[in-house]
Parts: structure tokens; sequence; C-alpha cells
């Protein structure tokens, strides 16, 4: 069978020519099945008719308005093209009156330059023949700032311009003549500085010093002005007496080298012997003079130094000072230390009773030398904190100087001015040791106790020369000095003292305690020398509770002046020694503590009969042995309390406050533990332990009316101890325990409720270990 295609796209011809009936129906089918999808495109396209016809309405209307666009478009091109021509032509006008007007302004720059140079030519020559020189060199500094301007103009600039090298050798002619007076005026400005500073006239030095600024000698001038103030300083022969603020260096200084004359002079006849004691060299008055020419020479000139060469230059101010510092200071204490002949005095001090028949300097003498070296070092700290002040002065941590503020703070710091300083340093802390330490042990070594006193002498003594030395190297202000002397102060209380009062305290309570009267009436052991027999270790437990109570008061000044004359590190670093105080404090308390236990030992072992006597007291009582209990005056705790007030109510005025205090509440322990044993091995009933109850009571209130601290808390075993006695059954227990305590804290665990409660005779075992504690 012939093959036909069944294109849906076939012509009428090809249609025609179709013979198989198969191909004809199935051409027919794809034929109705295109033209259903013909309609649904047709439906859907008639669907959006409405849309279409809307959307053509509104290109219609856009149509007409961008016709309207179209013809203001074309309008404002051709605004904008006219603008554009006008902007152009109107531009080009300013251009060229910008460049007029530059020309007349270079004109009227130039113009007004070359009246300035000629004003300042006229002015300089006016005020050089005048001897005006301050106004001829603000001539000069005027005259080199118009120079270097860019007016100007080397002569290669202004080839063709003839009025420019009019100008310009004009120009060149003023220079050369500024030059030549520039040159006179900085030889009359040196050569009068220089008179001035030759006769200490510090007015005139700084009339001209001021001078060399503006001449371009800013460096020269600083360095002759240091110079300056070094001659003043430590040569000056007079003193000027003009009052103004620019002089108070002048009206306040003394001439360092007439002081130094005169110390050399007091020197040579106090050691020839032809001087009394009041003309001896006066090394303190010379040395404060030389600090205060110094910082005055840097106070009153700060303000003048900063304006004329700058923030920085006062560092070089200040370095030039300690350069003189370190000459003619470290020249004072040298003398000072030859003088006084410290390294001899330190020797004998380090190598004491080593020598074969060697003796000790004596402390008196030391402590003259002592209260000159404080103050020597005492000035050389204070002058030190103020140089050091003014390096780290802010304004000069931001300026860029040859020489750093910590730079210089570090050559400040390690110059020979310091290096001797702290030689002396060494020398003080070395004496005032001995010092001190001499002088403790004398104060040991004569301890009396006067009458009616409660401690000996040497607290007192010792206290206060602790005190006093501690106070003076505080006055130092050297950290070095003050921490060598709390060192020093705390290793004298922790070893020598603290020995004496063990030395003391070692006499022990027996004789003291045999003292007492042994029974109502009886008189107490005779005085011996209008004293009581061992009434030293009573006196030497006072001295050692005051003493204790003496070192938290020294440790609390200390830390006083300590908190409010340093700052930061410095006062935590001193905080940290005076810490040993406390420690010390804390040793000196618990020498004390263990000396009043053995008191209380002593005393607890006469009263051990009196207190044994529970043990063959019967608690198992009936009514009629109870009401003889009760009127009964014979009773163990009625003896105890009497032998009590024998053995210790005699000590009251011999002992401080704090030590009988502190002895009752030893006596409380030792009583309440021996009563707890013998109660425990004891029987009892209900009236019995209501016998108990009574006399824990009496004894309650015994030692509440013999002390002032509490009592209550010594006695709370023994009393719940009988209030658990006093229970009317066992199961009663479960009303005062856990939960119903009613606040009441327990000090007797479950395991000692048991066996308290066995104690009731008239309670069963069984009962008893039931019970839910």
């Amino acid at each position: 069978m012939l093959e036909v295609n069944l294109s849906p796209h076939l012509s009428l011809q090809e249609v025609k020519s179709l013979t198989d009936l198969g191909a004809i129906n199935k051409l027919l089918q794809e034929t109705i099945s295109r033209e259903r999808r013909i309609e649904v495109e047709l439906d859907e396209l008639l669907d959006h008719k409405q849309d279409l016809e809307i959307k053509l309405v509104d290109v219609h209307k856009s149509s007409e308005v961008l016709e309207l666009l179209k013809v203001d478009s074309e309008q404002m091109t051709t605004s904008i093209t006219g603008t554009s021509v006008m902007a152009q032509r109107v531009s080009s006008k300013v251009r060229e009156l910008d460049l007029a007007q530059s020309r007349v302004q270079s004109t009227i720059t130039r113009i007004t330059a070359i009246v300035d140079r000629n004003n300042c030519v006229d002015g300089l020559q006016t005020a050089m023949a005048a001897e005006d020189f301050e106004q001829a060199a603000a001539h000069i500094e005027k005259f080199l700032e118009l120079d270097d301007s860019r007016l100007d103009e080397k002569q290669e600039t202004t080839v063709g311009q003839p009025t420019a090298c009019e100008e310009f050798a004009q120009a060149e002619e003023q220079r050369n003549l500024l030059k030549q007076t520039r040159d006179q005026l900085e030889e009359v400005v040196r050569s009068r500085f220089a008179d001035a500073a030759r006769q200490k006239s510090h007015k005139a030095a700084l009339r001209f010093v001021k001078l060399f600024p503006p001449l371009g000698l800013a460096e020269e001038g600083l360095a002759a002005f240091c110079g300056y103030l070094r001659d003043l300083v430590g040569g000056r022969a007079q003193v000027l007496a003009e009052v103004v603020v620019v002089a108070a260096l002048t009206a306040v200084c003394v001439g360092a080298q007439e002081d130094f004359d005169h110390l050399k002079e007091s020197i040579e006849r106090t050691r020839a012997g032809g001087e009394e004691e009041e003309a001896a060299p006066d090394f303190v008055g010379v040395l404060t003079n030389l600090f205060k020419d110094l910082a005055v020479a840097v106070d009153d000139n700060v303000e003048m130094v900063q304006k004329c060469f700058g923030e920085g230059a006062l560092l070089t101010v200040i370095q030039s000072m300690q350069e003189e510092c370190d000459a003619r200071a470290t020249s004072v204490l040298k003398k000072f230390a030859d003088f006084r002949e410290l390294k001899r005095l330190a020797d004998n001090i380090q190598n004491r009773g080593l020598a074969l028949g060697g003796s000790s300097p004596d402390p008196r003498e030391v402590e003259s030398y002592l209260e000159e070296l404080l103050m020597l070092c005492q000035r050389s700290e204070e002058y030190t904190l103020f140089m050091i002040g003014k390096i780290k002065d802010p304004v000069l941590a931001s300026v860029t100087t040859p020489m750093s503020p910590v730079a210089l703070e570090s050559k400040f710091r390690s110059g020979s001015f310091t290096l001797v300083v702290d030689e002396l340093t060494a020398y003080y802390i070395s004496m005032e040791e001995y010092y001190m330490s001499e002088n403790v042990s004398m104060a040991i070594r004569i301890d009396e106790t006067p009458m009616g006193s409660l401690t000996s002498s040497m607290v007192d003594d010792v206290f206060y020369i602790l005190q006093k030395c501690a106070r003076r190297s505080l006055t130092t202000n050297s950290v070095q000095c003050i921490c060598a002397g709390l060192n020093n102060v705390n290793t004298a209380l922790s070893s020598t003292y603290r020995d004496a009062l063990q030395a003391n305290l070692r006499v022990g309570p027996g004789k003291l305690v045999a003292a007492a009267a042994s029974a109502p009436g009886e008189d107490a052991a005779p005085l011996v020398e209008g004293r009581v027999p061992g009434i030293e270790f009573a006196v030497a437990l006072n001295s050692a509770e005051v003493s204790a109570d003496y070192v938290i008061k020294l440790r609390r000044e200390l830390e006083g002046y300590v908190a409010e004359a340093f700052p930061g590190a410095e006062q935590e670093r001193l905080k940290s020694c005076l810490q040993d105080l406390g420690e010390t404090s804390t040793t000196i308390r618990q020498i004390c503590s263990h000396s009043l236990e053995a008191l209380a030992g002593a005393i607890n072992t006469r009263l051990r009969p009196t207190l044994d006597a529970v043990s063959s007291c019967d608690y198992e009582m009936g009514e009629s042995e109870y009401a003889v209990q009760e009127l009964s005056e014979d009773l163990w705790v009625t003896n105890l309390l009497v032998a009590l007030d024998l053995g210790m109510q005699w000590l009251m005025p011999h002992l401080t406050s704090e030590n009988y205090d502190a002895l009752v509440q030893l006596m409380m322990d030792l009583l309440v533990t021996r009563l707890e044993v013998l109660v425990l091995q004891k029987k009892f009933n209900q009236l019995g332990a209501l016998q108990l109850d009574r006399e824990l009571r009496s004894l309650v209130s015994h030692f509440t009316a013999i002390t002032s601290r509490s009592v209550r808390e010594k006695f709370a075993r023994l009393t719940q101890m009988a209030t658990i006695l006093n229970l009317e059954s066992v199961n009663e227990m479960l009303d005062y325990w856990g939960e119903n305590a009613a606040g009441m804290t327990w000090r007797l665990t479950a395991a000692e409720v048991r066996r308290v409660l066995e104690l009731r005779s008239d309670f069963r075992p069984e009962t008893i270990a039931q019970l839910p504690l």
C-alpha cells in the first residue's frame, strides 16, 4: 500500500488524492482535534478582548501625552542650549576676572611685602640706634618670615620682567643690610647677656635671653641660659633686691659658693676645736639652700622657658640643674659623711662586740647623727620628688625632645647625687637599726615595775622607742628607708622583745597561786618588799596583753600615715611590711594565752578537791532529802564558789580587765569539762535533776557577776543535760528535738542525749533505745 503523509498541513490537491479510508479517517480526526484547539485559543483570545480594548484606549491616550512631551522636550532642549552658550560666555568672563583679581592681589601682596620689608629695615635701624633690642629682634623675625614667603622669587623666574628684577635686586640689598644688622645684634645680645650673667643681674639676663629665639639662636640661647642658672646657683656673690616676679630667683637664692666656703671654714674650725658645739657646720642648711636655689631656678622660669624655647626646653633646664646638683650636693653630702666619719661609725656598728676590747658606739651619739642624717635624706628625697614631678608633667609627654622624660628620669636616678644619697640611706638604715636595738635592749635590762602599775616599765619604754624610730623613718619619704625601718621594728618585737616577755613569764604561776588564802578568814601570804609573792607573773601577763594591743595600735597609726602620704604601688608595698606587725601581735597574744592557761590550770588544781565533792553527792533523793538540800549551806556548789573567789577574786586588781576576763573564761572551760565528766558518772531521779539544775544556775549566776563576757555559751552543754534530766518522760524529749527545737541549738549529739537519758534511774533503757532521734 502506498505510504501517505498525513500531516495536517496537506494541500487541497494532496487531500483529494487520498484513497485510503484509514488515512482519510485519521486525517479527519486530526483535523477535528486541531479545530478544537483553535476554538479553545479563539475563546481565550475573546476572553481578553475587553482587556485589550482598555489597553488600546490607554495607548491612544499615551500617544497624546507623548506628543505633548515631545513638544516640551524640544522647547527645553532649545532653552538648555541657549543657557549653555550663555554659561560658557559668563564662565570665560569669570576666569578673566579671577585672573585679573589674582594678579591684583599678587601685586598688592608684593607691594605690601615691599612696604613691610622697608618698614622692617627702617624700624631695625631705628631700634638699633635707640638700643631697643627687643623691637630690633622683632623686626628681624618678621623680615625672615617675609623673606621665606613665595613673593621673594628667584631671579631666573623673573627674566624679562624689569619690575620683578628691580624688586629682586631691592630685596637682595635689604637682605644684605639685614644680615649685617642681624650679625651686629647677635654680638650685642651675646655680649650683653654675658655681662648680665657676670654681674648676676637676673632681670637683664632674662631680657637678653629672650632675644635669642627671634634671631634663630634658640639652642644657643637655651644653653647660655642654663649655664647662667648654674653659675647663679653655684657662684653668685650677692643677692639683688629686685622685687619682681621675673627676679624671684635672685631675691630668694643665697649664693651656694658662699655657703660652701663658709661650710669649709666651719669644718676646719670645728676640727681644730676652736668652736663650740653650737657653731658646728650646718650641712642641712647648706643643702637646703642649694635645693631651694635649684627648685626656684626651675619653677620660676617654667613659663619663660616654654614660651621662648618651646615646651620641651624645660627638660633641658632640669637636666642642667641636675648636673649642678650632682656636682654641688654630692660635694656637701660627701663632706658630711667624711666630717661625721659615718663609714667608721657604720663599721663599728657592724663589727660591735667582735673586736677584742672594742666598745660599741654610744646610742645617744648615734641619735644626734641620725637626726642630721634624717634631715639630709629628707631634703634630698623632697628635692628628687619635686624634680621628678616636673619631668613627669603630662604636657612634656607629647613633646618631641632630644631626651625623652623617661630617659631623663632614668639619668636623674642614676647620677652621682642619687648614688651618694643611696649611700647615706644605707648609713641611716644601719644606724637606725643599731639605735633601736640598743635602746630596746637597754629598756629590757632596766625593766622594773613601779608601785601600783599593772605592767612593767619596759612596755612603755620599748614602744616609745619603736614608735619614735618608725615615725622618723616615715618622715624620710623614702620607701626604702620606711620598709627597712618597719622591718626593724617588727624584728625587734618578734625577737628581742618577745624573748623578754617569755623570760618574764617563765617564773610560772606557782608562787602567785600559793599567795592566795586557802580558806575564808585566813590571811594571804605576807608581802615581800611591799609586793605580793609571785606578782611578777601577773605583771608579765599584763605586759604581754598590753603589748599585743600596742602592736595593733602602732600598726594602725602607721597605716594611716602611709595611706595619706603614699599613693598606688608604694602604698601597697608599705602595707605588706605592716602586715608582719599583725602576725607579731598574734604571736604575743598567744604567749599571753598560754600563760593564762597555766595560771588557770594552777588555780584549778586548788579547786579540784572541792569540785570532786560532786562524786559523793546522791542525786537519787526523796522529797525530804531534797528539802534538806534546799535549806543546806554546805553544798558542793557553795564550797566551790567560795574556793573560786579565794583563788581568783583577789587577782582582779592585779590583772588587766582583758586578762581577768580571759582567766574567768578559762576557768569556766576547766570547770565545765570536769563537771560534765562527774555528772555522767551519777544517777538521777526527777528531784535530783531539779537539784542539779538549781546548782548549775548558781554557777551561771556567779560567773555572770564576775565577768563581762558571755557565760551561758560555756554552760550550754551542762544546761541542756540538766534540761534532759528534768523531763517527765522519755518521749517528752521529742518536744525539744528536731523540728520542735523552736530555735534551740543543741550542743549534744543524739548518742549523748540517749546517754544522758540513761542517767535517769526511772527511765527504761528499751524506751530510750526506741526513741527516734
